[in-house]
């Protein structure tokens, strides 16, 4: 097959859409097929860099908008597929025939229709949701991260479109090492410190405030840290974290690398994902595969993502989510979810995730 895929803006810092994007073009060629990967240029931006960055976002639009779509209908016409690879991007699907739309989570567009996800919409913002759902509903095909966004799909974009589900695969691979690579030198950890660990940023959704009162719990019954690998913590989670009496727990890693990060959850005791809304939910399997732990929530596809291999919890049993860190401080039961984890780990593979992909574009062209 020729197999077309659109890949998001490179200004717009979108990682984890992008090694996507890398992931579908490196898997197809793999398999034989011919691939070619596009996305909107910067050339109005680049061209006009010296204005305001006040502007840049809407000399951005320009060069998606309404440059792109121009090229992408010359493109297509060599593709038997075209694959938009984020559904961020699904108003292309009004420039094309037929198009395949990977929908990763429809948090935005929720947000945006007055849903509560922790992710508002300003009024441009509402109308560009809109713009993506009129396109979604335009698709030959929506492939779906998770039952619970294909439910969304459903529920949003309506069942007259064909919507199926194919489970990501781990877009970097992290290993489990038997003698965990020394913090000391990189984070400032003593060896054998005890930690909890939570990666990801001071998003609302992410629930740190949640993760700092589980925290606060445990400060009397454990003297272990609790790291945050991600964005420095805001003002608000600083004070909040102060007024608790565990500010001195706390250590901050700012963005690490994937290196760095594995090596985090190697010595973890667990990860602590306490999320109100997630798309999907990388970090914990990030940390099975490094044969770390995982506490986490019941919301949106958390659960469907780690199925019986993890602690969960709603998002009021925090009480218990500090009870359960405890219970991991003995061996033989946190080795029982060690094992779990590695089990689990193995059903998002790259290789079964490009297969059933390749699958469904046959699926889609009647073959």
């Amino acid at each position: 097959m020729r197999i077309l895929l659109i890949a998001n803006y490179l200004l717009d810092e979108q990682q984890s859409m992008l090694r996507f994007a890398e992931m579908l073009d490196a898997g197809l060629s793999r398999l034989g097929h011919e691939v070619r990967t596009i996305r909107p240029e910067p050339i109005v931006l680049k061209k006009l860099n010296f204005l305001p960055k006040s502007l840049h976002k809407w000399l951005a639009y320009i060069d998606k908008f309404l440059l792109f779509p121009r090229r992408l209908l010359k493109e297509a016409q060599w593709a038997d597929i075209v694959h938009i690879c984020d559904h961020s991007n699904g108003m292309y699907t009004q420039s094309l025939p037929r198009a395949v739309v990977t929908c990763h989570d429809l948090l935005a567009v929720r947000g945006a229709l007055g849903e509560e996800t922790d992710c508002p919409a300003s009024y441009t913002g509402q109308i560009l949701q809109r713009w993506i759902l009129s396109g979604l509903q335009k698709a030959t095909l929506i492939i779906c991260d998770s039952t619970y966004t294909l439910q969304d799909v459903h529920r949003l974009v309506g069942k007259q479109v064909t919507a199926k589900v194919v489970l990501l695969g781990l877009n970097y691979t992290y290993h489990h090492h038997e003698l965990p690579p020394p913090l000391e030198t990189t984070v400032g950890l003593e060896n054998g410190t005890p930690y909890l660990l939570h990666v990801g940023s001071n998003l609302a959704r992410k629930n740190k405030e949640g993760i700092l009162r589980i925290f606060a719990a445990l400060k009397n019954r454990w003297n272990g840290k609790l790291v945050f690998a991600g964005p420095p913590l805001s003002a608000n989670l600083v004070s909040m974290a102060k007024d608790l009496g565990i500010y001195e727990q706390i250590v901050e890693v700012v963005n690490p690398d994937n290196r760095l990060l594995e090596a985090l959850y190697n010595n973890a005791l667990a990860l602590l994902f306490p999320s109100r809304f997630e798309g999907f939910g990388w970090p914990p399997l990030e940390a099975q595969s490094c044969g770390c732990p995982v506490i986490c929530s019941d919301c949106g596809p958390i659960p469907e993502v780690v199925a019986d291999s993890a602690l969960v919890f709603s998002l009021h049993q925090e009480q218990e989510m500090a009870e359960a860190v405890l219970a991991l401080r003995d061996p033989q039961t946190r080795q029982i979810w060690v094992k779990r984890g590695f089990a689990n780990v193995k059903r998002f593979s790259v290789d079964r995730m490009i297969g059933e992909y390749e699958a469904f574009y046959t699926q889609s062209l009647g073959r």
